[in-house]
């Protein structure tokens, strides 16, 4: 299986999110730990947008949590094209938050732009890798709008973000 993760997840895997109950902690590492040790492979974009953001947001050196863990598979195993997948996604007008691949839809127009990013990967791949999610609610609150324009989302911890 192919995936596309939030930074979220990892975030919450770390235990650094208030709004995550154990069992949605729990629930994270356990995806995390399946994409690290299993055959499932990530995507990302090729310009190092996501990852950029993983490296704001986790550590990938000392003493880690299970997120930061996750960068440090992440970049050593960036290159490996069994386990890492690098997809291009085409910046509009040298925005680091618009692309051309994210829905032109009324409803989705107010959508987190720093999440754009993991859209336009997902809506970019061949395979429509779904986006992993922890609690991040702006994703939960436009579920419909970005599954009606191809986005499928796994929401590791519905009833943390409903």
């Amino acid at each position: 299986m192919i995936v596309v993760v939030d930074t979220n997840v990892a975030v919450v895997a770390n235990g650094k999110s208030e709004q995550a109950s154990l069992g949605c902690v729990e629930q994270c590492v356990r995806r995390l730990r399946k994409i690290t040790t299993d055959k499932d492979r990530l995507a990302l974009d090729d310009q190092w947008r996501i990852i950029s953001e993983y490296k704001n947001n986790l550590r990938s050196q000392g003493q880690p949590g299970i997120g930061d863990s996750f960068l440090k598979w992440v970049l050593t195993n960036l290159a490996n094209r069994k386990r890492c997948e690098l997809v291009k996604i085409t910046p509009i007008g040298g925005s680091e938050d618009e692309f051309l691949e994210f829905p032109r839809d009324p409803d989705l127009e107010n959508f987190d732009r720093s999440d754009r990013k993991f859209v336009a990967v997902t809506l970019a791949h061949r395979k429509r890798p779904p986006v992993l999610q922890a609690v991040d609610s702006d994703w939960w609150n436009a579920r419909q709008a970005l599954e009606r324009n191809g986005v499928r989302m796994v929401f590791l911890c519905p009833n943390d973000i409903a």
